[in-house]
């Protein structure tokens, strides 16, 4: 494991690091508008290989991938339902995630061997900075160990996980504090898979497209 640079504050001059640390295949901690995640380089095997063994995730569990605007939804997407571009316009940036048919261009250890990706456009300044920094999307998960309780500061992902993260950007406390929703779009009608921040304006949004 990469030793862990400790906390560092999530200014430009770190943020630029962490993208060069991302694109040498490293592992980042930063916050989210949900809860802290945990991100790779979403083209790199080796980074988001280091990612599963970070947080001991099986292999078998996809990665969702993070973008910086609603537009690169077509760059993960192999086709794009209308219901996921009117959630997009409706949420991104924001805590709801969808579950799309993945592009061919989408790694396999991404998705767990599934034909489908779970991608969303994060509400934080921090991620967001991170994302265009990398000038690619961010394969992310939550910066903590399986089964263990999300982070909601940079304090809490280096109790949680020390010194098997290359670097943590301290951005403060997370404002939402509870993870995405996250709706499958690649059935119809839509699934919810995850009840979490503003599910309850997503139903709204699904039953009026229904």
């Amino acid at each position: 494991m990469v030793r862990a640079l400790l906390l560092v504050p999530a200014d430009a001059r770190s943020i630029e690091r962490a993208a060069a640390l991302l694109r040498r295949s490293g592992v980042v901690a930063f916050p989210t508008d949900t809860v802290y995640g945990l991100g790779a380089h979403s083209a790199k095997a080796s980074g988001i290989g280091k990612l599963y063994l970070v947080k001991e995730r099986d292999r078998l569990k996809a990665i969702p991938v993070l973008l910086g605007r609603v537009d690169d939804l077509s760059l993960v997407a192999s086709s794009i339902p209308e219901l996921a571009w009117r959630l997009a316009d409706r949420f991104w940036p924001g805590g709801v995630t969808l579950v799309v048919p993945r592009a061919a261009t989408v790694l396999d250890v991404l998705t767990g061997g599934g034909d489908s990706v779970a991608v969303r456009v994060p509400a934080h300044p921090v991620a967001l900075e991170l994302i265009r920094a990398l000038g690619a999307p961010l394969a992310a998960t939550s910066a903590n160990l399986s089964g263990q309780s999300e982070a909601v500061t940079a304090e809490e992902v280096r109790h949680a996980l020390g010194s098997r993260v290359g670097m943590i950007l301290d951005g403060g406390r997370c404002p939402g504090g509870i993870p995405s929703t996250v709706v499958d779009v690649t059935v119809s009608p839509a699934v919810i898979r995850r009840r979490g921040a503003m599910v309850a304006q997503v139903e709204e949004l699904i039953a009026q497209m229904s």
